[in-house]
């Protein structure tokens, strides 16, 4: 872990990598639990894979969790409270499960529910995970358009020809998402698709302890997040793209919103929800919409282009000028960025 500031918040790395870039490797967790909500529910079992970049299980933790509470939902992962009762604790199993962790990009299947159940155990008994990076596996199937009928793990399987034994068993989850995973990054590699890695924080308290920072949804953050560039205005037709133009997503697009927000934001453009007068263009493969940011943006004389164009354009954006290297001179005169 990188040294934390008192008081002070960080995140590693950016979000989304193309999916040829080498890693560090993958830390697949499943956990089963007493209920859905991390810190009141507790985890009751839990299987960790550490895996080398291109998806080959290297190590493996499993173990039934004595949770202090009732099991919950034993009708969904089959364990009671007389199989639970003198089990390990978490924290018996926490220290095998950092050096799992370390220096890899946990990945589960909607992992937001994993990595928060994780880090509230953590956090309970004053332990600190070395979880830097995340990856949906949700996400990265959506990112593939596989054509299944939905993205449940079991129809992924399905899909891959993967045999699931014992559905809402943590080792076995684990072990078919690891399974899942190595033919889903190859097909990522070969589509071109972006991972979707995002960044996760730490924050240290004057008191040291050390918490995770929610994982927050990909949106919410990009839109509030301020551009380091200056908006060089609209977009125009046949020119290249500019550093700190504002960019809007429409519906009607074929990649996957998240993918394209990390695009936008590793080229160093802005990210916006809304559309308006200072918006740059909005991505959206409908020449003509109907409604909604598509149509907004036609009534505003905001550009449209379709996102295999806006890909495109994202490999030769031209620098722009950083805020702080804004110094006007003049009040009242105009100034022209390129």
């Amino acid at each position: 872990m990188s040294h934390i500031d008192a008081g002070s918040c960080r995140s590693t790395g950016s979000w989304g990598r193309p999916a040829h870039e080498a890693g560090t490797g993958w830390a697949v967790v499943d956990v089963e639990t007493s209920g859905f909500h991390p810190g009141h529910a507790r985890v009751v079992s839990i299987a960790a894979l550490a895996l080398s970049d291109d998806g080959n299980v290297e190590q493996t933790l499993y173990s039934l969790l004595d949770p202090g509470v009732d099991p919950g939902p034993t009708h969904v992962h089959g364990l009671t409270a007389e199989m639970l009762a003198g089990q390990p604790r978490f924290a018996d199993i926490v220290a095998p499960l950092i050096e799992l962790l370390r220096g890899r990009t946990l990945v589960a299947h909607n992992v937001a529910f994993d990595y928060s159940f994780l880090v509230a155990e953590a956090e309970m008994i004053g332990a600190e995970l070395p979880i830097d990076s995340a990856m949906c596996t949700v996400e990265l199937a959506r990112r593939l358009a596989l054509g299944t009928e939905n993205l449940r793990l079991e129809t992924l399987a399905a899909h891959w020809g993967i045999t699931q034994l014992k559905p809402h068993d943590a080792l076995d989850d684990a072990l078919v998402l690891a399974q899942i995973l190595k033919p889903a990054l190859a097909l990522a590699r070969e589509r071109r698709v972006w991972l979707p890695v995002r960044p996760l924080s730490r924050r240290l308290w004057p008191n040291g302890q050390v918490t995770h920072e929610d994982l927050r949804p990909l949106k919410m953050v990009a839109s509030r997040l301020p551009c380091t560039y200056l908006n060089p205005g609209r977009f125009i037709a046949g020119r290249p793209l500019v550093q700190g133009m504002r960019v809007a997503l429409a519906a009607e697009v074929e990649r996957t919103h998240e993918e394209l927000i990390e695009r936008i934001v590793h080229a160093g453009l802005s990210y916006t929800e809304a559309v308006d007068t200072e918006t740059s263009l909005v991505v959206c493969n409908d020449p003509e919409p109907a409604h909604g940011k598509g149509y907004h943006a036609r009534e505003l004389g905001v550009p449209l282009v379709a996102d295999a164009e806006f890909l495109r354009l994202l490999e030769s954006v031209v620098g722009g000028t950083r805020i702080e290297e804004f110094n006007p001179t003049s009040v009242g005169e105009q100034f022209a960025l390129f």
